[in-house]
């Protein structure tokens, strides 16, 4: 049986609007969310009847709400893309792929990316195509057009990523569904910073979704200099200043401000703004800054001490604005990446 797993992210840390990512991981089993997804594949035997040679079971997180269709579920349809644009019309082999899911849907943690990658990383494999983690990340750009959130859950770490080439003039959608061609090759670029090791994420999760492209739905087409200068004098400062020793929280706080993205979404995460006002590092030891997790509803707040005090505090504020379930979480930096191996069935 083979085990490809993909980590979760976040994306954007405040200024680095489309840029700044950021792989995630549980630092225990037994935390509430694995903040990854896995799949299992196990090849059935020659003449299994199963539709499209694919049988898929969903566990975990949002299991309920995904196709087990081949035609439909989104990482079987990567994965299809994938292999016909390699000349092979669909699973060439009868398979059982099982996905476990422990990313939060529609949270601002990087699920759709995830199955993305594990989508191209699935075709890869089904297909011997033998392709480079490089050439995968093309595939991926193609459906998931967020070199962001996409860099980290391939490359694993801190990561910055630009897009090199315009993205396709057909939809994702369209790609998935009718495309024979392979995409350009070197679509985007992405560098991998050093974090300081005693950076931790401290991720506030609300019970209830946000889609991205309902988020992105409530930015402006067109920006003033100020702001994009503002948002790229600290985009440009972050990633140095996480990396130090000893940590600054003044600068990194001012660092982590934004005028690009989140002012637009606030009344989408009731009670973000007050959080944005209310949690001071000077007020809050430890706390080093707080923005959205993507495009939200999560909140992310790095941290390096004081975790359950910074999370009560903002849950605190959030349930004042909003009466739902909040769920918290302390994360650390996943450094692997998206992986495939071989697992030795017991």
């Amino acid at each position: 049986m083979k085990r490809i797993r993909v980590p979760g992210s976040t994306a954007n840390l405040g200024p680095g609007f489309d840029v700044l990512g950021l792989a995630l991981k549980a630092t225990s089993t037994s935390q509430k969310f694995t903040v990854c997804l896995e799949l299992h594949i196990e090849q059935l035997p020659e003449g299994s009847s199963v539709p499209g040679n694919c049988e898929i079971m969903c566990k975990g997180e949002g299991a309920g709400t995904f196709s087990t269709a081949c035609d439909e579920n989104l990482v079987t349809k990567v994965a299809l893309y994938v292999l016909r644009s390699h000349g092979i019309r669909g699973f060439p082999s009868p398979v059982r792929i099982t996905m476990v899911s422990g990313i939060p849907s529609c949270r601002g943690l990087g699920s759709s990316a995830a199955a993305v990658v594990a989508g191209v990383m699935l075709g890869n494999e089904i297909g011997h195509l033998n392709l480079s983690k490089e050439r995968m990340f093309d595939y991926c750009l193609v459906v998931e057009r967020h070199p962001d959130n996409v860099g980290a859950a391939c490359y694993g770490g801190f990561i910055g990523a630009f897009m090199k080439l315009q993205a396709p003039p057909s939809e994702p959608s369209e790609t998935l569904s009718n495309s024979l061609d392979e995409p350009p090759k070197d679509i985007a670029s992405y560098h991998q910073f050093p974090l300081n090791t005693d950076v931790k994420m401290v991720v506030i999760i609300p019970d209830f979704h946000l889609a991205t492209t309902d988020a992105r739905g409530r930015l402006p087409q067109n920006y003033s200099l100020e702001d994009a200068v503002f948002n790229a004098q600290r985009c440009s400062l972050l990633p140095g200043l996480l990396g130090e020793t000893p940590l600054n929280p003044a600068k990194i706080s001012e660092a982590m401000r934004d005028r690009l993205h989140q002012p637009y979404r606030m009344d989408l995460v009731p009670g973000f703004e007050r959080v944005l006002q209310t949690m001071k590092h000077e007020v809050y030891p430890g706390l080093l800054g707080v923005c959205l997790s993507g495009a939200g509803p999560s909140i992310l707040a790095l941290a390096t001490s004081n975790f359950e005090r910074i999370a009560e505090a903002v849950c605190s504020i959030l349930r004042e604005a909003q009466d739902i379930r909040y769920d918290w979480q302390v994360l650390e930096v996943d450094h692997d990446g998206a992986t495939c191996c071989d697992v030795v069935m017991s």
